[in-house]
């Protein structure tokens, strides 16, 4: 639609007064009011709830009228000259704080100094009247030049549109430019398709990223861009709306490009406003605000969940339709000739150029059971690219033949078990499936979480992206080039009987998040339910229905119970009950991990589930009924240690005395090798009124390439709070910490480290001496008061002020308070923890730190100041208060 056939209403600007007004001095003094008065209009439109469209088309008019009045006002000294819109302007689209892109074109005559200094003069009195100006100035052999050799130049131009001034000049351009001259067709398509792939690669090549970009996301207004360039410069058309025929757009895609544009310029319209800024990600502290925009509350889904479901959705449309243009221009384009190559797959479908299309219109109409089989065919044909254009138009019309009638036919529920045992992107076809509609329609509880966000740091993806994700993890692991990175979770993958139970175990395990309660007993449920209609035996229907109701378990106990201790190992094996569910949970919990943030996964987490998977497995062979024995674990740990000192001139005697006030944790936790580090230098070590600080890089440990600080010292109330804090200033991050309290008055802490990205400390000897020294003078001072570090706290996570949450309880075997706290991670957390520790007279026996991505999850065995547990509920109170309270004001 043309600029300007929109005006705006005089009160708010009318060019014959603002003419009036520019004859009387001042000009940018006039314009930066008329900018004022049109944005406070626009602004109030918008929010009376006219639509993004009109607005963005009336600014970009508007801006035409007053560039226009602001160029004529100029004493030019040539009429060889033209200003033109270029760029977004140039379609006739400009948001509230976009910039204004302009090109002055110059000819023979104005390619002068003079020309120049006018050109000058003007270009300053738009910068005067605050516009956000982008400019050039080209003669139309410059303009030429450029376009050739640079393809984002000529698609500026291709949008270009004369302001004011000389319009041959503009028509020189256009025809110098033109595809037969330059760029054709084919070439422009490929480059532009190219462009478009590396714009998706650097969004994950994914709509769902958490705080996408609504400009350049896939599935944002560049995907309705590009097909539109292409359709420009192929058929000469000037918007989408002018294509020739339905056969590239039909009115059911019309509709679709119309409302998700609209939808999409809605959104980053409301960006610049609550912005005040050019600003096109959606980040999460303005999602919530776009929510409230919409209307959306707080129910059984967040607001803002709500929002960006929405959002997630209308860009799954966006790049649906893109993908059908793009082939059917590659079609109309690349294979104009009619030479097609075609292949017959059966008597239903035929490959075309590597795209299965179906042979008859009518098919899914006669055979609905063909929705399901495109998918069956592409994942069993590894020479078949993907479904045509035509086919995917069928499948979005037809799709409303899955009804209940469709979901309860036996031949449906084989088709769809065969996807899952076929032998080539299986996971790819799943993606297909949920982009064009039929996955959600098939399984209806999967329909429910397409786009459902999960609004915080902890979750890089939405369920349903996360849920494929998974499965495609699990298919990794059956790849070669994947064993490297996950060694047991391949081998075990590859032995798995059926392995299509492992894929549904993982397209069920967070399926119910978003209705309230406990999603996997909600996912158990559905799983059931599936798993029931399509025919599985009862064997297989309660394995699967265990792992989605486990599928937490294998991670929250190897990362938050003492997995060294027997006793927990056999109590996990007890709940896990034979080998095979314990080779599916092992596969289905790396795949979660790996599939829920990418950061999560890391040395320490693999070693922690290796040892768990490894120690319940020798339980399970042993036979619950035979558990191993605490006290021969701890005998077996002391004489491998003993073993290995006597060696080094160490007496049994020698041996006795100096372990004599450790507790039964040391050697349960410990390694030998480690017992036998510290044995080592605590004999060593004389001055027992300084600390004993050993740094050393450990492959061997449960923080595995993490960097192992052992520090031995008389035991303070300040030790915890102070050791956390020097190592904050050192840019170290606390992945693990032991820590053993014993009763000659001295403390053993063990504290496993990476630096602050999360990544290993190289084998730098500087380093590891820097850390030494600096621990061993911090600790040698005054400890009272611990230091704390001043970093701020970073953006993403003041957009998810989470409130810290704690539980108490007591360990009756031990004899200890369990204090849990779940929090997001902040500069300082350990630090402050321990001082609350301090103030509320709390003595720290032992803890395991846990940092999950942007949170942590920090187990702490405490007692009272008489090493006893914690009872007295106030007691108990006030302590996870305080904690709450010192961790939740730094938000």
């Amino acid at each position: 639609m043309n600029p300007a056939d929109h005006t705006l209403p005089q009160a708010v600007f009318d060019p014959a007064v603002f003419t009036k007004a520019l004859a009387s001095g001042s000009p940018a003094k006039h314009a930066k009011a008329a900018l004022n008065r049109a944005a406070a209009y626009f602004e109030e439109q918008f929010y009376a709830g006219v639509e993004a469209g009109p607005l963005i088309r009336l600014r970009a008019a508007f801006m035409d009228s007053m560039l226009g009045i602001l160029w004529d006002s100029q004493q030019w000294p040539s009429t060889d000259i033209a200003l033109v819109a270029v760029g977004g302007y140039g379609r006739g689209e400009l948001h509230p704080h976009s910039d204004i892109d302009i090109l002055i074109i110059t000819g023979h005559e104005a390619d002068d100094e003079n020309s120049h200094r006018h050109i000058e003069i003007f270009l300053t009195l738009l910068w005067d009247t605050g516009l956000t100006i982008g400019h050039s100035v080209r003669t139309v052999n410059e303009c030429r030049r450029r376009a050739a050799r640079d393809i984002i130049i000529l698609t500026n131009l291709m949008e270009a549109r004369v302001i004011r001034g000389d319009a041959a000049l503009m028509q020189a351009v256009h025809e110098a430019t033109a595809p037969e001259q330059m760029w054709p067709s084919g070439e422009f398509f490929r480059a532009k398709l190219a462009e478009q792939q590396a714009r998706h690669n650097k969004y994950a090549d994914t709509e769902y990223n958490l705080e996408p970009n609504v400009k350049s996301s896939p599935g944002g207004l560049r995907d309705l861009q590009i097909i539109g360039w292409i359709a420009m410069r192929h058929f000469g058309v000037k918007t989408l709306d002018d294509l020739p025929s339905n056969d590239f757009l039909t009115p059911d895609e019309r509709r679709i490009l119309d409302s998700g544009r609209e939808f999409m310029w809605r959104v980053r319209y409301a960006l610049h406003i609550i912005t005040g800024r050019e600003e096109n990600r959606l980040l999460f502290d303005h999602q919530r605000e776009l929510a409230k925009m919409w209307g959306f509350e707080d129910g059984d889904k967040l607001a803002v969940e709500q929002f960006m479901q929405l959002y997630y959705r209308s860009a799954i449309s966006l790049g649906q339709l893109n993908e059908v243009l793009v082939q059917n221009f590659d079609q109309a384009i690349l294979h104009a000739t009619g030479k097609d190559e075609l292949r017959q797959i059966n008597d239903r479908f035929v490959s075309r150029n590597g795209y299965l299309e179906v042979q008859d219109e009518m098919l899914f109409q006669h055979y609905p059971s063909a929705l399901l089989e495109v998918f069956l065919l592409c994942a069993s044909d590894q020479d078949i690219i993907g479904v045509g254009a035509p086919t995917i138009r069928l499948l979005r019309d037809n799709r409303h033949l899955i009804d209940d009638h469709f979901r309860a036919d036996p031949r449906n529920h084989k088709l769809f078990l065969d996807i899952l045992k076929a032998p080539y992107k299986v996971t790819r076809q799943l993606r297909r499936m949920t982009r064009y509609g039929i996955l959600g329609n098939y399984l209806p509880e999967f329909g429910r979480i397409v786009g459902q966000m999960q609004h915080d740091l902890f979750h890089s993806y939405t369920v349903d992206a996360h849920t494929l994700q998974v499965i495609q993890n699990m298919r990794r692991f059956l790849r070669p080039e994947f064993e490297e990175r996950f060694p047991i979770s391949s081998r075990v993958t590859r032995r798995l009987p059926q392995i299509e139970l492992l894929y549904i175990a993982g397209l069920y395990h967070d399926i119910g998040k978003g209705r309230g309660g406990d999603h996997s007993e909600l996912g158990a449920v559905d799983a059931e339910r599936f798993c029931q209609q399509h025919g599985l035996l009862q064997r297989d229907t309660e394995l699967v229905v265990w792992l989605v109701r486990n599928h937490l378990t294998m991670s929250a106990v190897s990362q938050r119970k003492d997995i060294s201790d027997p006793e927990v190992i056999q109590q996990f094996a007890q709940h896990v009950g034979d080998e095979d569910r314990l080779d599916y949970l092992l596969a289905l919990t790396v795949a979660d991990i790996n599939g829920t943030n990418p950061t999560l996964w890391n040395a320490w987490r693999a070693s922690l589930l290796r040892q768990l998977y490894t120690e319940t497995k020798r339980a399970l062979r042993r036979g619950l009924e035979n558990p191993i024995d605490k006290q021969a674990w701890i005998n077996n740990t002391r004489q491998n240690a003993i073993d290995l000192l006597e060696c080094r001139g160490f007496t049994v005697q020698e041996l006795e005395e100096l372990w004599r006030e450790r507790g039964e944790d040391y050697f349960l936790r410990e390694q030998p090798e480690d017992i036998v580090w510290h044995t080592e230098a605590i004999a060593g070590h004389y001055d027992k009124t300084q600390p004993l600080v050993l740094v050393r890089n450990s492959s061997d440990s449960s923080v595995a390439n993490a960097t192992q600080i052992f520090i031995h010292a008389r035991s303070h109330a300040h030790l915890f709070s102070r050791v956390c804090a020097e190592l904050e200033q050192l840019d170290l991050s606390v992945h693990d910490a032991r820590i053993y309290s014993a009763s000659d008055n001295m403390t053993l802490d063990t504290f496993f480290v990476l630096d602050s990205n999360g990544n290993s400390i190289a084998e730098d000897g500087a380093r590891l001496r820097q850390i030494k020294t600096h621990l061993t003078e911090a600790l040698g001072q005054n400890i009272d008061q611990p230091v704390f570090m001043q970093r701020l706290t970073p953006r993403q996570m003041k957009s998810f002020p989470t409130p810290t949450e704690t539980r108490m309880s007591i360990d009756e075997i031990k004899q200890v308070s369990v204090l849990e706290v779940a929090s997001p991670d902040r500069p300082g957390l350990l630090a402050r923890i321990g001082q609350v520790f301090v103030e509320q007279e709390v003595l720290l026996q032992a803890a395991k730190i846990q940092t999950l991505g942007e949170r942590v999850e920090d187990v702490f065995f405490i007692t009272d100041l008489k090493a006893q547990p914690i009872t007295d509920p106030a007691h108990c109170d006030a302590i996870q208060q305080a904690i709450c309270d010192r961790l939740d004001k730094q938000i």
